[in-house]
């Protein structure tokens, strides 16, 4: 079993080093897809440094600052392995959780499965109230409009069987991914799984890049997706 880690970078100078090294030490096959969207303190400089040190990682360079989505739209169709993981380039998420994240996956219970920050009994910072309301409503509309029952659709850890992910057709170029993601999965009815993940989340001053404007994109894209995207029949496991 390989698995993909899909990894969009910018400017995260400050904690790729060690989340690389988190995510190389977590003792499975591994490729780990670094795509740079246009960073500007030092962190293509760090990456080159990284891909000399780590025969398993790949690094490509957006043009210029496009947006998360795209970097995952071009991570996700150079991957190879067997599953595909988003794994962010700060230290928010740990990597020490991808083993619970690929059972579903393995037994050939799931196609994807979900890392949900508000079930189970991993640590977790407590951090801004109004994130998550923000993150409890976002879930709740997302759930109403695909007929799920997710407690956490806008977390990073999302992974999918590499056919189904490179199947789905993505344009979101922003944090537009999460909601449009979910929505296409459902639409396609797939067997999705939640499994409880640790979250150490990060202060604005800390680098936080999300804000309410991503929010209100998201709610733009749950409406858009569940009107735009047609019925789709389940993939054969």
């Amino acid at each position: 079993m390989k698995l993909s880690v899909v990894m969009p970078v910018f400017n995260e100078q400050a904690t790729l080093r060690r989340v690389v090294e988190r995510v190389m030490s977590v003792g499975l096959e591994l490729e780990v897809l670094c795509v740079d969207d246009g960073s500007s303190d030092g962190s293509r400089e760090i990456l080159a440094e990284l891909e000399k040190q780590w025969p398993q990682m790949r690094v490509f360079l957006q043009p210029h600052n496009v947006g998360k989505g795209a970097a995952l739209r071009r991570g996700i169709q150079e991957a190879t392995g067997d599953y595909v993981i988003i794994q962010d380039a700060d230290l928010e998420y740990d990597p020490n959780d991808y083993r619970r994240l690929l059972e579903p996956l393995e037994s050939g219970q799931a196609d994807v499965v979900y890392g949900s920050r508000f079930v189970g009994a991993g640590p977790h910072r407590v951090l801004y109230f109004w994130h998550s309301v923000g993150n409890w409503f976002l879930t709740l509309l997302s759930n109403m409009i695909t007929n799920l029952n997710m407690t956490d659709m806008e977390t990073c850890y999302k992974v999918f069987r590499r056919e189904v992910i490179q199947s789905i057709p993505l344009e979101e170029n922003r944090f537009g991914f999460e909601p449009e993601v979910t929505v296409k999965i459902a639409k396609r009815n797939l067997r999705v799984y939640e499994v409880g993940i640790s979250y150490w989340g990060r202060t604005y001053a800390e680098g936080k890049k999300i804000g309410w404007k991503d929010g209100v994109r998201a709610l733009w894209c749950l409406m858009k997706y569940a009107v735009k995207e047609p019925q789709k029949k389940a993939m054969s496991s």
